[in-house]
């Protein structure tokens, strides 16, 4: 059957990860928090922004700003925003394909609704995207099946007629379950290789 629309997810596949263990461990040397307070808290709430339910500033309110700090929401949230990289030789890889096949390619993520927006602006993934099946938008978040459905139902495409790429194994298992043709990605070389095999190469 013939494929006709590409599912991504962004974090860990186009770009690191927006806001991960590593990212705040760097947080919490450079504005000297508690380490397993900020992960406490963050473990209790993080679910909840990237759900859209809370802006960013109240998840920061609940993990870093609920006692007086001697440095700005402003300047932590500028931090955040700058631990975000671009895997550019894949997303331009993507881009390639997506032009060449006039494939449909959408984005099926969790992430909280200002570090989503920032990038996106920032690393122009409109230029790819024909539309974001975000969590934060959508209310719903992976491994829900729910909103790999949606996706598949937004785009108009059975999951059989769709690929879907991921870093989470569990997420990938959860696609396939549902009939998506998922792939696992943990380099650019095999994730060629998964494309090459359903008749995608450049």
């Amino acid at each position: 059957m013939k494929i006709r629309t590409l599912f991504l997810d962004i974090g860990g596949v186009l770009l690191t990860n927006g806001w991960d263990r590593q990212a705040r461990k760097l947080a919490v040397e450079r504005f000297h928090l508690n380490e397993e307070e900020v992960n406490e808290r963050h473990h209790l709430t993080f679910d909840t922004y990237e759900s859209g339910k809370l802006t960013l500033n109240e998840y920061l309110d609940r993990i870093v700003f609920y006692e007086p700090r001697d440095f700005s929401r402003a300047e932590f949230r500028d931090f955040m925003f700058e631990q975000s990289q671009a895997f550019q030789d894949i997303i331009d890889f993507f881009k390639a394909i997506k032009q060449k096949y006039q494939l449909k390619v959408v984005a099926v993520n969790n992430e909280g609704k200002e570090l989503n927006d920032h990038r996106v602006k920032q690393f122009r993934l409109h230029e790819l995207f024909d539309g974001f099946v975000s969590s934060c938008f959508v209310h719903l978040r992976k491994p829900d099946a729910d909103i790999f459905l949606m996706a598949a139902d937004i785009s108009q495409t059975p999951p059989s007629e769709a690929l879907y790429i991921d870093d989470r194994l569990m997420f990938v298992e959860v696609a396939n379950s549902l009939g998506f043709h998922g792939h696992r990605h943990t380099n650019l070389t095999e994730t060629k290789e998964f494309m090459r095999s359903h008749g995608f190469s450049l």
